[in-house]
């Protein structure tokens, strides 16, 4: 099959959706299949490179971070990609590149498949003063926006219950998006896990708490701050690692001064990509207090990296946290230092529960997503 994939995101950041598109792109091509990327291009130039075409954009950095705008939606790129005439197009933006997609559609006959990755209400704070009006505009757009495609993919059943409560009637099917595994599997030496601690001012023998992500309100990292000062009050060989950066940075290291814990908190801020299985590592717990993951991929590599979980409860958790297999959930103060105890007792619950995690993770590989996928884009060609 020719697959076209349009995203708004490829090289500008990291996140979710760019780590999707781009294992979802090597597994298909792995599998045999021709496959292009349409994004946009970091800056105003525009360029063809390996298969990706960059259409040149400019910043909205002012409406929220690594947000471009293209600056030609008829550019030759679009009509090079109208001849070679995909198959199927995969769209993984709901804005700029979506209208690649739809123009591209409109000349080739190709049917639009469109991946649903981001639950906007949790980001409507950052571009809109009224929470209920915000909300409601992304309700009205993205069921209109996704009317003409012909499948929504998402990524859990969280995502799926929430178009269902848009109206959107669309045919829906949950496909979790896969990881690669690969560097998550890589295992550091106690000595060097030991040495790397110690480098971060970690004391010997303490029981890490980790957290590793975006620093933003929506991450909703204040209220783990607040859970852990009031452990750090029972137990003394408590730290909390914070490995990231973003926006509430600042307010959650004058937060943990006020708790009276900022001793015992430590933020790494970004730390380079093929070191992230490392600092995953560095944790005993991997701890989330989040409800705006559609998915929560750092919970996959937390598990794959053998950390027990302890999150707050979320319909995205499912099949990724077992409860009392490999960690617990919550869902106030109260829970949370409960399964906090259990696990901080219990050296070998700890253990135990850390390969549970690792098998669970293991369901989540970049190659099943893939072939999934390639039997949705044959179900489409056949239904046509």
């Amino acid at each position: 099959m020719k697959i076209l994939i349009t995203t708004d995101l490829y090289t500008t950041a990291t996140n979710g959706v760019v780590t999707s598109v781009r294992n979802l792109r090597e597994e298909l091509k792995l599998r045999g299949h021709d496959v292009r990327i349409l994004t946009l291009s970091d800056h105003m130039d525009s360029r063809q490179e390996e298969g990706v075409y960059y259409i040149g954009s400019v910043s909205l950095e002012h409406v929220y971070p690594n947000v471009r705008m293209p600056m030609n939606y008829r550019h030759y790129l679009i009509e090079e990609l109208i001849g070679w005439k995909p198959d199927v197009i995969h769209s993984q933006c709901e804005f700029f590149s979506f209208q690649f997609a739809l123009r591209i559609a409109k000349h080739t006959d190709a049917p639009i498949i469109h991946t649903y990755h981001t639950l906007y209400e949790q980001y409507v704070p950052y571009v809109l003063p009224g929470k209920r009006l915000g909300e409601h505009l992304v309700r009205v757009l993205s069921r209109k926006r996704l009317e003409t495609v012909s499948r929504v993919i998402v990524p859990s059943y969280k995502v799926e219950n929430a178009l269902h409560g848009y109206g959107m009637y669309n045919t829906i099917c949950v496909v979790p998006s896969g990881i690669s595994l690969e560097q998550h599997r890589k295992r550091i030496t106690p000595e060097q896990r030991l040495e790397k601690r110690r480098s971060l001012g970690i004391v010997d023998d303490r029981i890490v708490l980790l957290n590793l992500g975006r620093l933003g309100t929506e991450k909703n990292v204040e209220e783990l701050m607040r859970y852990f000062s009031a452990a750090a009050q029972r137990r003394e060989d408590l730290m909390f690692l914070l490995v990231g950066d973003g926006p509430s940075r600042l307010s959650l290291e004058k937060m943990a001064e006020t708790l009276g814990v900022a001793d015992r908190v430590i933020f790494t801020g970004m730390v380079k990509p093929e070191e992230v299985h490392e600092y995953y590592q560095l944790g005993d717990v991997f701890v989330s207090a989040s409800t705006s993951e559609t998915q929560g991929l750092t919970y996959v590599e937390a598990a794959a990296n053998g950390l027990p979980l302890l999150c707050k409860r979320d319909l995205c958790l499912k099949d990724v946290l077992i409860p009392g297999e490999n960690g617990y959930e919550f869902t106030d103060e109260a829970e949370f230092l409960d399964g906090l105890e259990r696990l901080a007792d219990d050296p070998e619950a700890r253990f135990s529960a850390g390969r549970r995690s690792e098998e669970i993770a293991g369901a989540f590989d970049k190659s099943s997503f893939a072939e999934t996928m390639e039997a949705i884009y044959q179900s489409v060609l056949a239904d046509q």
